[in-house]
């Protein structure tokens, strides 16, 4: 008997819990995670206010914004539109109302600030 291919999984992102970062005010629910690469898709959460100290993609980014905003020094992603980013790409991001998107990544971010001194909140 043949295996079964895989099949769709399904995510109650209700049962997946929140995980503070090391950046005030920014939180993530990560949904899906390759065991092999750097890859993932994420939820995200930022409060007011909150910022994302400068960095470069190391892969490809895109973000889809659900609630709020998210800004950088090329503009603004606002609710109900979609933003993507090319490898190697800097910029830093910030919420000034907040912002809850879904973030697909290639590969984890490279900081270039010195985030050692961050606290989280």
């Amino acid at each position: 008997m043949a295996p079964i291919p895989p099949g769709s999984h399904y995510i109650d992102t209700a049962d997946v819990p929140w995980q503070e970062t090391r950046f005030p005010g920014i939180r993530m629910k990560i949904l899906w995670q390759d065991p092999h690469s750097e890859a993932f898709t994420a939820l995200f959460q930022m409060s007011p206010g909150a910022k994302l100290p400068r960095h470069r993609h190391t892969g490809i980014e895109q973000t889809f914004v659900l609630e709020g905003s998210l800004a950088d020094e090329s503009g603004t992603c606002t609710a109900g539109n979609f933003v993507w980013r090319d490898v190697g790409s800097v910029h830093a991001a910030s919420s000034p109302e907040g912002c809850l998107s879904i973030g697909i990544f290639q590969k984890s971010n490279e900081f270039l600030d010195d985030v050692s001194q961050i606290v989280e909140a």
